[in-house]
């Protein structure tokens, strides 16, 4: 299994808006959405920050009831596989690729398709699969992506609901460090 991190080619790998104070991460994204109209980064409303931040607390807080190991406040993310929809994201689109056996799993946490949906109160997601509401392990997602396969082989056009791949949360920097400044593809 490898953790694919996409990002635009012209910044950095593993950029994280979480890392920065409210304001700045906020001017970043204002920056995104007058130089960068189309990007789908772009598309963020203007509470996207407090709303990532309150997912962000929530999905550490459970991976810790899970004994999992946090050392960073907000995780790097990344995702199970290749995504065919993410990879449009950017007018430049890079991806680094990792094996997951390279991460100490006990820092790592999932959720089966984006963490805003799955944690989300909408009523439109409000569908009572078994994996809204739910972060897990290594060892858990194996079995709900045995189950369920990947969401990006199913649902890469999101016609069949918000889950379009799996999320890994990275909570430590340590494999992350050895891969920042690298452009894979």
């Amino acid at each position: 299994m490898f953790l694919y991190h996409y990002y635009d080619r012209k910044l950095e790998p593993f950029l994280n808006l979480s890392d920065l104070p409210r304001e700045e991460a906020e001017a970043v994204l204002e920056n995104i959405r007058k130089t960068k109209p189309d990007a789908q980064c772009a598309q963020r409303d203007a509470d996207y920050m407090f709303r990532r931040r309150m997912y962000e607390d929530i999905i550490r807080k459970e991976f810790i009831k899970k004994g999992g190991i946090v050392q960073r406040s907000s995780p790097h993310y990344m995702v199970v596989e290749h995504s065919p929809w993410l990879s449009t994201w950017f007018e430049d689109c890079a991806h680094i690729r990792i094996p997951v056996d390279e991460f100490d799993l006990r820092t790592v946490s999932f959720t089966y398709g984006d963490s805003f949906p799955t944690f989300s109160p909408w009523p439109r997601d409000d569908d009572w699969k078994e994996y809204r509401r739910q972060l897990y392990t290594y060892d858990e997602i194996l079995k709900i992506i045995e189950k369920y396969g990947l969401p990006q082989d199913w649902n890469d056009d999101g016609k069949h609901g918000p889950e379009r791949y799996v999320e890994a949360h990275i909570w430590s920097d340590e494999t992350i460090d050895r891969y920042r400044g690298q452009h894979n593809a």
